[in-house]
C-alpha cells in the first residue's frame, strides 16, 4: 500500500509538473478564469526604454497592454515567464527596413522577430509596393508570381494594408510611400523635371498616401528615377507631406565623394519646409572620404541645435547592399526602362563611356574584390553568388566590364551586390551617436522557402543582436540603457508610435527578453541565413511569438499608421 505524500512532496511534484508545461521558461497556472493578468514576466532586469538604469521588477500584461510594473504575486497571472537575470525591454523598432511583400510570402517574419524586432518601418529609399498604375501593375504582377508564386491583388496603400490584414504578420508594420515609385507612376523613368500636371499628380499621391496611413515620403536620390529629381521637386513634395503630418526619409544623393553636399541638400529641404527628416543608413563611403565623418556629424548636430527635427539610422556592418547595376553604371545609362538600360549595355557605341565609368568606380573602391554578388535569379549563374566581382570575372574568363554586362543582361538586371565601403571606427562613432537609431536596411527573410535563396546581407538576421553583443557588451560604445533607448523610445517618438517603445502601464505589450551575456549575431557573409542567439522571448501586442528561443507561430502584428505630431 502506498504511503500518503507530505505537503512538501506534493508542492515539489506540482512545481515539477508546472516546469514541464513551461517548456523551459513559461509556467502555466491552474484554474485561471479569474486571474487578473494574462501573462506575468517575473523578476527580470527591466529597462523601460527611457534610458533609465535597470530595475528588478515584474510586468503584468492583460490583453495587448501592460497593466502593472512592480512586485506582482504569481497567483494573479494565468501564465508566467521567469526572467530572472534576463534583460526585459521594449520591442525593438527597426527604423529603416524594406520588408513588404516578404511578409505576404512568409508572415512569420523569421529573421526579424528572432532578433527582437517587433515593429518595422518600411517603404524606404524611394521605393514602396504602391501605388501601381496599369503599366507598372502588370510588370509587378509577373515578377511576384515568378519570384514567389505570389498573386498581386492591390494597387494602392489601402489595398496593400487590406492584403496584409488578411495574411497577418508576426510583427507590426509601418511604411513610407516612395518618391521614386510616385515619380515613376506620374512621369515614367524620364531624366527631366516634372511638368506642372505631373508635379500636381505627385503631390496628390503624397497627400493621399499619408492620409491613408503612410508615415511620410522617402527618397532614393542615388537611384533612378529618384536621382533625376532636383531639390526643388523634393521640397515641393515635402511641403505637402508636412501639411498632412508626414515626415521625410532620405537615401541621400551621395554617401561618398559628395557626402557633405548631399547632407546639406537634405538639411536644406527640412529647413525650407519644416519637415522632420531622417537620414537613411548614415555612412561615409570609401577610404578617401572616411575623414569626413567629423564634418558630417557636426552638420547634423548643428541642424538639430537650430530646431530642425533630424534623426538618422544605421546598421552595424561596414558593407552595404544594393542592385548590381547601381553605382557601377552612370545615371544616364540607367535612365528609362530595364529594356532601355540593357540595350545601352549591348550597344558597342556606348562601350567606351561605360568602361571609363567602371575604371573610375574601381579607383573609388580600391579593388573589385570589395564587391560581392549577393543574389542571382537563374540556375545558370548561381555559381557566382557569394563571389567577388574580381573572382567571378576570373571564373567566367572575362574582364570586369564584359562580366557585368553579360550577367546583367542574362539576369534581366535582377542581381544584387554587397559593397565593402566603410570604416569600423566610423561605424562605432555613428552607432553611438545620440541622433542615430538602428535599422536593418534589409527584409524579413527565412532560412527555408523562397526567402532563403539569395546570399543576402547578414544584417537581415543579425543587426540588433550584433549591436547589443559586439558593440555594446564587447566594445562598450555606449551604456546598454542608452542603446535600448535608441532602439525603442527614440524611434517610437520619431515616427509617432503612441504607446510603443516604452515599458509603462497602458503601453502596448511589445517586449523583448534577452540574455545580454550571450546575445550575438551568427549570420555571416558566406552563411547569412543564420538566426542569432540570446533572444529568449519576444512578445508582440501581448502575444508570445518567440518562446524559449522558438517561434510559436502566432501572428499578432498590426499595421501602424501615421499619428499626428
Amino acid at each position: 500500500m502506498s504511503r500518503p505524500i507530505t505537503r512538501r512532496e506534493f508542492l515539489k511534484r506540482s512545481s515539477q509538473t508546472a516546469a514541464g508545461l513551461a517548456g523551459g521558461g513559461i509556467i502555466l497556472q491552474g484554474c485561471n478564469s479569474k486571474k487578473q493578468f494574462d501573462m506575468l514576466i517575473r523578476g527580470g532586469r527591466v529597462f523601460d526604454g527611457t534610458g533609465a538604469e535597470e530595475i528588478i521588477a515584474d510586468i503584468g500584461i492583460r490583453g495587448d497592454l501592460i497593466e502593472e510594473i512592480g512586485g506582482i504575486s504569481p497567483s494573479r497571472a494565468k501564465s508566467i515567464i521567469e526572467a530572472k537575470g534576463l534583460v526585459v525591454c521594449p520591442g525593438f523598432i527597426d527604423a529603416h527596413d524594406h520588408s513588404n511583400v516578404e511578409l505576404l510570402v512568409n508572415p512569420r517574419a523569421e529573421s526579424h522577430i528572432r532578433q527582437g524586432i517587433t515593429t518595422v518601418v518600411s517603404g524606404n529609399c524611394g521605393g514602396s509596393p504602391f501605388p501601381l498604375p496599369d503599366e507598372i501593375y502588370e510588370q509587378k504582377r509577373a515578377m511576384l508570381m515568378k519570384q514567389y508564386g505570389l498573386e498581386l491583388s492591390w494597387r494602392d496603400i489601402k489595398g496593400f494594408f487590406d492584403r496584409l490584414k488578411v495574411s497577418r504578420s508576426a510583427l507590426n508594420f509601418s511604411t513610407f510611400v516612395g518618391h521614386g515609385t510616385i515619380r515613376k507612376a506620374a512621369m515614367g523613368l524620364d531624366d527631366r523635371p516634372p511638368r506642372a500636371e505631373e508635379l500636381a499628380a505627385m503631390k496628390a499621391m503624397v497627400e493621399e498616401n499619408i492620409r491613408a496611413g503612410a508615415l511620410g515620403i522617402s527618397s532614393g536620390l542615388a537611384y533612378a528615377p529618384g536621382s533625376f529629381a532636383q531639390s526643388d521637386e523634393i521640397a515641393e513634395l515635402c511641403r505637402v507631406a508636412v501639411k498632412s503630418g508626414g515626415m521625410y526619409a532620405t537615401h541621400m544623393r551621395d554617401e561618398g565623394d559628395s557626402l557633405l553636399e548631399a547632407l546639406d541638400e537634405g538639411i536644406r529641404v527640412a529647413e525650407l519646409t519644416g519637415i522632420r527628416i531622417q537620414v537613411s543608413h548614415l555612412k561615409v563611403a570609401y577610404p578617401r572620404n572616411w575623414p569626413k565623418v567629423d564634418a558630417a556629424l557636426a552638420r547634423l548636430e548643428k541642424a538639430a541645435a537650430s530646431g530642425i527635427q533630424v534623426f538618422c539610422d544605421r546598421y552595424p556592418y561596414i558593407a552595404g547592399e544594393t542592385g548590381l547595376s547601381s553605382f557601377n553604371f552612370p545615371s544616364w545609362a540607367l535612365e528609362g526602362t530595364t529594356e532601355e538600360f540593357l540595350a545601352r549595355l549591348k550597344d558597342p557605341a556606348m562601350e567606351g563611356r561605360l568602361r571609363e565609368y567602371l575604371e573610375l568606380r574601381e579607383r573609388q573602391l580600391g579593388s573589385w574584390d570589395k564587391v560581392v554578388i549577393s543574389s542571382i535569379t537563374t540556375d545558370k549563374n548561381r555559381r557566382f553568388e557569394g563571389e567577388s566581382i574580381a573572382n567571378a570575372s576570373r571564373i567566367a574568363g572575362k574582364n570586369v566590364f564584359e562580366f557585368l554586362r553579360d550577367i546583367l543582361i542574362e539576369e534581366n538586371n535582377q542581381t544584387g551586390q554587397i559593397i565593402f565601403m566603410g570604416s569600423e571606427e566610423n561605424l562605432k562613432r555613428i552607432l553611438a551617436h545620440p541622433l542615430v537609431g538602428i535599422g536593418c536596411d534589409g527584409s524579413a527573410l527565412a532560412p527555408y522557402g523562397p526567402l532563403s535563396y539569395e546570399k543576402s546581407h547578414p544584417r537581415s538576421y543579425g543587426t540588433f543582436p550584433r549591436v547589443l553583443g559586439r558593440y555594446v557588451r564587447d566594445e562598450g560604445i555606449c551604456p546598454l540603457s542608452e542603446m535600448i533607448r535608441k532602439m525603442t523610445m527614440v524611434p517610437a517618438g520619431n515616427f509617432g508610435f503612441a504607446g510603443r517603445g516604452i515599458l509603462k502601464p497602458k503601453a502596448f505589450a511589445d517586449i523583448v527578453i534577452f540574455d545580454d551575456s550571450r546575445i550575438a549575431d551568427r549570420a555571416t557573409w558566406s552563411e547569412p541565413h543564420r538566426y542569432p542567439v540570446g533572444i529568449e522571448h519576444v512578445i508582440v501586442n501581448g502575444m508570445p511569438v518567440i518562446q524559449n528561443g522558438e517561434h510559436t507561430g502566432s501572428l499578432p502584428g498590426r499595421i501602424l499608421r501615421r499619428n499626428p505630431f
